[in-house]
């Protein structure tokens, strides 16, 4: 039992926060504004990684590698860690693979989450600050799908189809890489 607790534990505090790392790499990457609350909480739960971590490694373009190796770093950490705590050998490479797929499954997660809010806001409190954040966070993924489906009699159905590929592609095509690839 105390296994699981600390297993539990483990996968909660990494899986947070290499999801507010993955959070403030896509604010960075979308060029959504850190003025809003979203962007504030990611910063101030980060800042203490990603400043010292940017001094070794640079930006290229919009993309801020130091982010996004920070949580591949974290997903590492949380691999082996999980792994010495079960007994089993030391494997940095196969670490290193599931961290690869933790990083984007986390990847996923952000625009689900993001997709999920901004379609509950725009029905319930369309004029919320945060709905703004979350559409410019979540336009990679639902701009396509709005120019491929019009809305249908005043409704957007973008946002469902994304949620619905979204789904797909966190609990089947991850998964089946990272068994297959192995």
């Amino acid at each position: 039992m105390l296994q699981n607790m600390t297993t539990f534990l483990l996968n909660a505090a990494f899986g947070i926060l290499t999801f507010l790392l993955v959070l403030r790499f896509l604010m960075q990457w979308t060029r959504t504004a850190f003025q809003n609350p979203l962007g504030q909480m990611s910063m101030a739960l980060t800042d203490f990684m990603v400043k010292p971590a940017r001094r070794l490694i640079r930006p290229v373009k919009q993309w801020d590698l130091s982010t996004l190796i920070l949580a591949l770093c974290m997903q590492i950490a949380l691999f082996a860690l999980l792994a010495l705590l079960a007994g089993a050998p030391a494997s940095p490479v196969f670490w290193l693979w599931q961290a690869v797929f933790g990083v984007l499954g986390q990847i996923v997660d952000v625009f689900f989450y993001a997709i999920l809010l901004m379609a509950i806001l725009s029905w319930v409190n369309p004029y919320s600050p945060i709905y703004g954040v979350l559409n410019q966070l979540s336009a990679p993924i639902v701009e396509p799908l709005r120019r491929l489906l019009p809305p249908i009699q005043g409704f957007d159905f973008s946002a469902l189809v994304a949620l619905i590929l979204l789904q797909m592609l966190s609990h089947i095509v991850l998964p089946g890489l990272a068994v297959s690839i192995l």
